[in-house]
């Protein structure tokens, strides 16, 4: 198999975890190699059709429980937590090049590469359960973040706003916190994988905002305005804790957009702020 399209409808519709890791792997190794095709031999499948792994059992955000750092269960939770978000991010990295046809090659060579990234996060993390005497799947874990995939479904503009550059730039905030923590009880192999983590979603959420702009201009809307618009179409309530300007600006935030998120409230959305990544670090 090497075109890009099937390797993605495969990592879509079957729910198994190491077939789903080799294949990315495979289709990074395939542009690597001169190898890959493009040509999209058939319309995407609904976004419904997607398969998960029937583990972990997945439910609502709000009945998760809280984590904290100071037993093996809480570490558990904790790992698990962040496990799911990076396998999700693969579903979501394959979900943009499957469902958004007619883009340049580089929008999907860039996808891909989150795609392998996002799987090399889940491979740390769940080898990191793995070493504790669990796995991935173990817990009961969320949808938080493929419920906003399924509503930017058919909106590649929406999918951009609302994914990398607010579910996923949220992480640009909490992680600093959450390495520091770990440094504070020595635990040096959390430090690790979340170091690599930040830097590689740093790089991710970039990448949302630089695609967004490109789109914007070329349908003849403003990037800044039409991202306000469509978060307060798709959000309610407020971002919980302080945004990380210095990351996010690295990430592709203009002062006036990150000015923007900090003051406003979202009143007129349909999904929860507890979606996002706050809920899960």
């Amino acid at each position: 198999m090497k075109n890009l399209f099937q390797i993605a409808a495969k990592c879509l519709h079957d729910g198994d975890i190491d077939r789903k890791l080799q294949l990315t792997r495979h289709a990074w190794q395939l542009y690597q190699a001169g190898d890959l095709e493009f040509f999209s031999p058939q319309p995407p499948l609904a976004i419904s059709a997607t398969r998960f792994p029937a583990r972990p059992v997945l439910c609502d955000p709000r009945r998760m429980p809280r984590r904290k750092l100071t037993s093996t269960a809480g570490m558990l939770a904790f790992y698990h937590a962040i496990a799911h978000i990076e396998f999700v991010a693969i579903y979501l990295a394959w979900d943009i090049i499957y469902r958004f046809r007619g883009m340049p090659q580089a929008f999907y060579l860039d996808w891909l590469r989150v795609a392998d990234e996002e799987a090399q996060h889940f491979a740390l993390l769940r080898g990191q359960l793995q070493n504790m005497g669990s796995d991935y799947g173990e817990l009961s874990a969320h949808r938080g973040l493929w419920d906003v995939a399924e509503d930017t479904g058919t909106d590649l503009l929406a999918r951009l706003a609302l994914v990398p550059r607010f579910m996923e730039a949220r992480g640009l905030d909490v992680t600093p916190g959450m390495i520091e923590r770990f440094r504070q009880i020595g635990e040096r192999q959390g430090v690790a994988i979340l170091t690599r983590i930040l830097q590689d979603e740093i790089g991710h959420v970039a990448l949302g905002s630089r695609w967004f702009a490109t789109v914007c201009r070329e349908r003849g809307v403003d990037p800044e305005k039409h991202y306000r618009q469509l978060i307060a179409r798709h959000f309610k309530g407020r971002q919980r804790g302080a945004l990380n300007r210095e990351l996010r600006k690295k990430a592709g935030f203009s002062d006036a957009e990150l000015d923007w998120l900090e003051q406003e409230d979202y009143r007129s959305g349909k999904v929860s702020g507890q979606h996002g990544r706050e809920q899960d670090l």
